[in-house]
């Protein structure tokens, strides 16, 4: 999607506290959109990604907090560069693996938006956000996410999808403290997701949030934060 989902943190009581970092992974938002699939496709290259903006901005042992897919990407940085450099962990009603057990049903609704047709690509899209949320969106809330995930090339949308998840390795290696955050009535990663990521990392703890969809820092953004500072 973007950084802009993450606007409630940075523009509230929690920025005031930490220093946030928020990027557009490659493909999404401002980023380059290159279209061919090995730049969505190669695990190294979101590796490297991360790591460069961790490098570029100065980071010095950072907690990454990471959402839905963006749990694939970082899994492939400490598949490339281990957890060594980082101090925390919080994976947010994130993807660790990728099969029908741990799938909910809004899923099918990605493959719609990979479509070059673009009543076909909005309507997908429109459709999996109004699902991201337990509670209805605001139609304000609704054109404001729409915007910034219609920048996103069908392509690359494409190119994300079916891409390997082989990350037990990944997720057993971890020695640095997570935190697994996870809506209870999330209909594109269901509650099983979270359970397997805290099985295979050795100092997890969990949190389910009842009656909260795929974004809980959007819909109970006071719940979350309060949450993500305890820990920390």
């Amino acid at each position: 999607q973007s950084h802009l989902a993450w606007l409630k943190q940075v523009s509230g009581p929690l920025a005031r506290e930490f220093r946030l970092v928020t990027y557009d992974v490659r493909g999404h938002g401002d980023s380059d959109k290159p279209l061919e699939a090995p730049f969505y496709r190669e695990p190294e290259r979101w590796a490297g990604e991360v790591d460069a903006v961790i490098q570029g901005m100065g980071l010095r042992r950072p907690v990454l907090v990471f959402w839905s897919y963006g749990g694939r990407i970082v899994l492939d940085y400490i598949s490339h560069h281990g957890d060594a450099g980082l101090s925390v962990l919080v994976f947010v009603n994130a993807t660790t693996r990728s099969d029908p057990t741990v799938q909910g049903p809004a899923t099918p609704l990605l493959l719609g938006m990979t479509r070059g047709d673009p009543a076909t690509n909005v309507d997908a899209t429109t459709s999996l956000l109004r699902a991201c949320t337990a509670q209805p969106l605001a139609e304000e809330e609704l054109r404001y996410m729409l915007a910034f995930n219609m920048l996103v090339p069908p392509p690359v949308r494409a190119n994300l999808a079916g891409r390997p998840a082989a990350y037990e390795g990944a997720l057993r290696s971890l020695r640095v403290p997570a935190l697994v955050l996870h809506g209870e009535r999330d209909a594109i990663n269901l509650p099983a997701m979270a359970d397997h990521t805290t099985r295979n990392v050795r100092n997890a703890r969990q949190i389910l949030y009842p009656g909260v969809g795929h974004m809980p820092f959007w819909e109970v953004p006071e719940a979350f934060e309060r949450d993500l500072r305890d820990f920390l």
